[in-house]
């Protein structure tokens, strides 16, 4: 393995025992980011099932933005993920960055989460 993926892998599992130790419970919003776009899910770790999903694939936000790889676009992605998720009686989750830093479109992401109804 190279250097970048054992540090990355490293991370992702420092950052999901940080979640399993604080989370008590709480769904978690976990988010993908990849070169062209952004993928955001509520996921119920104690049933095994995801309460809500959103990504920048969606037709009604590909209309909207030139890209599916920038801030507006993850913007649009948190907002949905937490409308649907407000939708479906989530209101308290635990944010799961993986591997990604808390940073740029991340960031982006949890903020418009914040301001759909989630909290964390």
């Amino acid at each position: 393995m190279s250097k970048l993926k054992v540090t990355n892998a490293r991370r992702k599992n420092r950052v999901r025992l940080q979640l399993r130790r604080t989370g008590a419970g709480r769904p978690r919003l976990s988010v993908f980011r990849s070169s062209k776009h952004i993928y955001a899910q509520v996921i119920d770790d104690l049933k095994g099932v995801t309460l809500a999903s959103a990504s920048s694939l969606e037709k009604s936000l590909r209309d909207g933005s030139k890209t599916g790889a920038d801030i507006d676009a993850a913007s649009a992605v948190g907002k949905l993920v937490a409308e649907r998720a407000v939708k479906n009686g989530v209101k308290e989750v635990v944010f799961d960055r993986g591997q990604y830093l808390y940073h740029g479109r991340v960031k982006a992401l949890a903020d418009a989460a914040r301001e759909g109804g989630l909290s964390f």
